[in-house]
């Protein structure tokens, strides 16, 4: 019979050693690709929060504005009218017409601000509902990052020690980390303690 070579312990563990670091090493790729997605995730939902707040504070001095004007025109109008109740008999029909018509373009603008104000109020809204999606957003991007970078730590730790429970516990936390990070992005749930 022929004498078969057995290898030697120590090269098979040595190769073993080598296709765990791999895996591990690999994985550990993966996280940081994961966790750059999720970084740009938060950043852009902190960027939209903090642009829609602007844009609705514009929104609302818009329409303070709009209401300041419309209050200006609604006196106008009221001044107007008092005029013509207490001499509008007496005017002659030119000077009633000119009363007229000034109290006509002060009902004008007073109905075109209330107008104005209804459109911007509409438009402040929805800036605001936008703020708030992106408010509901940045907690699960923010904790998902932390429990990605937890996870390439773990996976580090577990290619320096050879550690396989060590590599488990880094999937876990990436897989955690990496459903909070696709709920940032798609709202799929709420959890109560990261909502707002």
């Amino acid at each position: 019979m022929s004498e078969v070579e057995l290898p030697n312990p120590e090269e098979l563990e040595e190769a073993a050693g080598k296709r765990f670091s791999k895996r591990v090493a690999l994985t550990t790729a993966i996280y940081a690709v994961l966790l750059a997605i999720t970084s740009l995730g938060g950043n852009n939902a902190t960027k939209e929060m903090m642009l829609s707040q602007q844009m609705s504070n514009n929104q609302w001095s818009y329409y303070q504005a709009k209401s300041i004007k419309e209050s200006f025109a609604l006196e106008r109008r009221a001044s107007v009218e008092a005029i013509l109740a207490e001499r509008g008999a007496a005017m002659t029909p030119a000077a009633r017409m000119v009363f007229e018509r000034r109290r006509d373009a002060a009902a004008s603008d007073e109905a075109r601000y209330a107008k104005e104000k209804g459109q911007i109020l509409a438009e402040a809204k929805t800036l605001e509902k936008d703020r708030d999606i992106g408010r509901a957003k940045d907690p699960y991007f923010d904790f998902g990052e932390v429990l990605l970078q937890l996870a390439i730590v773990t996976a580090s730790t577990a290619i320096l020690s050879g550690s396989s429970p060590v590599y488990l516990f880094s999937i876990v936390m990436a897989a955690f980390g990496a459903v909070l990070s696709l709920n940032g992005f798609l709202q799929l749930f709420t959890l109560p303690f990261l909502g707002p």
